[in-house]
């Protein structure tokens, strides 16, 4: 046999296992390729998982499982996280808790020891938060922490760096030293004095940046709807507002609502405590939820209200529209987020987003990395970077 064959050979068996590994037949369904070692040990632990489906299956799938024993879905966790890098993992863990009705057992210290934390992860815990045992609490505090820690070292530096930014830009001043000059303001203001047998601009005006004062200068409310469908949405956004909070220049509002309203800004300070402030899983009232925050709006022209809902409203609709308009036409910036979160395209409620957008308030989706970018755009009163796919 010649190298060519071999590798012909040998990448023709690589193959059969991976099909062997997605098919999970018992000896090998149909590829003629058995397993062992590593590779039968992969295909249990992805059996304990996906073998059943409300025994609508024939003998020849996966018979393995979970079932209810802490124990097993322990060793579980441990195997699948041997096996499959992080990313998986959290996947693997997500369709645990959802295929097999696992949530129980994140109520048992050792389970959350176990699991590999994510946002998803987080979501979960605060829809169960009510009925976590004082046993539980201090543990998923410290899951929900690390999550939390690790999103604010990706998000945060680039939040301040874009909004403070913005904030420098909100004030222009016409005679600023150089290191304030903005060149692109600059040259276009001058464009006229262009002389071409120099090939250069005259800069008769100079336009630079103001520099943001210790004073606010924006005031921001974020309004979140805590459904149980918006659990991603409401772990970024609680971590944006503490960002947003930190900032000198920004006074910064939360406010969560079902079909009731929480403020929760003195809890700023602490994201994990306006976490855990949250109740998820409840209905939707986003008129009142609305009212409530025109309530705080003191200086409409220096104001940005973003509303990240779905728009499912159970609320009074022509009131909630009616609101909306009412705060753009006082100067409010009004921004509607279907989703912050990196979970590609949400359900939402399509007639009430082509209202806002007839209103002048497109609704779209927005991952956390556009975050920055929608809030710089808000403040600075420049149409929204909303996605195409929106």
């Amino acid at each position: 046999m010649t190298t060519a064959d071999a590798a012909t050979t040998e990448a023709g068996q690589e193959r059969l296992r991976r099909w062997r590994l997605v098919l999970g037949g018992d000896t090998a369904d149909g590829t003629g390729h058995g397993l062992s070692g590593r590779d039968a040990e992969m295909d249990g632990a992805l059996a304990a998982l996906y073998g059943k489906e409300s025994g609508a299956r024939t003998g020849r799938d996966r018979s393995a499982g979970l079932g209810a024993s802490a124990p097993s879905v322990a060793r579980w966790l441990g195997d699948i996280r041997t096996y499959f890098p992080s990313s998986v993992v959290q996947v693997m863990q997500r369709d645990a808790i959802d295929r097999l009705g696992l949530s129980a057992l994140l109520l048992e210290p050792e389970m959350l020891e176990a699991v590999e934390a994510d946002v998803h992860l987080v979501g979960t815990l605060l829809s169960l938060n009510k009925a976590m045992p004082e046993t539980t609490r201090e543990t998923a505090r410290g899951v929900v922490r690390k999550v939390v820690e690790d999103l604010e070292k990706r998000l945060a530096t680039r939040t301040r760096a874009a909004l403070t930014g913005a904030l420098d830009r909100g004030t222009r001043v016409h005679r600023p030293r150089h290191h304030d000059i903005d060149w692109n303001r600059t040259i276009a203001v001058n464009l006229k004095h262009y002389l071409p047998e120099y090939g250069t601009v005259v800069p008769e005006r100079l336009v630079g940046y103001g520099r943001a004062s210790r004073s606010v200068k924006k005031e921001v409310i974020l309004c979140i709807d805590q459904s149980g469908s918006m659990a991603s949405s409401v772990v970024y956004a609680s971590v944006f507002g503490a960002v947003l909070a930190s900032m000198r220049s920004i006074s910064t509002r939360l406010v969560v609502f079902d079909t009731a309203v929480a403020d929760l800004t003195d809890l700023l300070d602490d994201p994990v405590d306006v976490l855990f402030g949250t109740r998820l899983g409840g209905g939707t009232d986003i008129n009142r939820a609305l009212a409530y925050c025109q309530t705080q709006i003191t200086r409409p022209a220096e104001t940005v209200v973003v509303l990240i809902s779905d728009l499912y409203e159970g609320g009074i609709r022509d009131e909630m529209l009616k609101r909306v308009a009412a705060m753009k036409a006082s100067g409010v910036q009004f921004v509607a987020l279907l989703a912050l979160s990196d979970e590609g395209a949400p359900a939402y409620d399509r007639e009430h987003a082509a209202a806002l957008a007839a209103l002048g308030a497109p609704a779209f989706a927005c991952t956390p990395d556009l975050f920055p970018d929608v809030m710089a755009a808000a403040i600075e009163k420049r149409p929204l970077p909303v996605p195409d796919t929106a």
